[in-house]
């Protein structure tokens, strides 16, 4: 399994890779092969403040949908809108171009309480 120990999990799935005070969000590659072929992608929170731990959005699959859950406060600046076109991308490419939201990070204590990617590994069994 693929995790770039440059990056921070959450127990929810999501990773979040923190370039100064922006943060590039999007779901795990465990994520991706648990949900199978992902068909949409469902993002509507663009210039809107989201909580840590809230629903930005949500991922749907052939065969069912999950929601997305912000790993730290902040606002969202920009939503990836390769993925309208090309959704697959999040199952190809879920750390590069398969990412869904930047965020502008609110508080960047909040970093501390996410997960490495040694930590994640156990809580997935990789």
């Amino acid at each position: 399994m693929n995790l770039p120990a440059t990056l921070h999990y959450t127990k929810d799935h999501e990773w979040i890779r923190v370039e100064g005070d922006v943060a590039y969000v999007g779901i795990t590659d465990h994520a991706q092969k648990e949900l199978g072929d992902i068909v949409y992608v469902d993002i509507d929170t663009l210039d809107k403040e989201v909580a840590q731990h809230e629903v930005f959005g949500t991922v749907e699959a052939v065969k069912t949908v999950s929601d997305l859950f912000s790993p730290i406060t902040g606002t969202v600046l920009e939503v990836n809108d390769k993925l309208s076109d090309a959704p697959e991308t999040v199952n190809s490419d879920p750390y590069g171009d398969g990412w869904m939201v930047k965020i502008a990070i609110a508080n960047p204590a909040e970093l501390a309480e996410l997960l490495t990617a040694e930590a994640y590994g156990e809580l997935v069994g990789a």
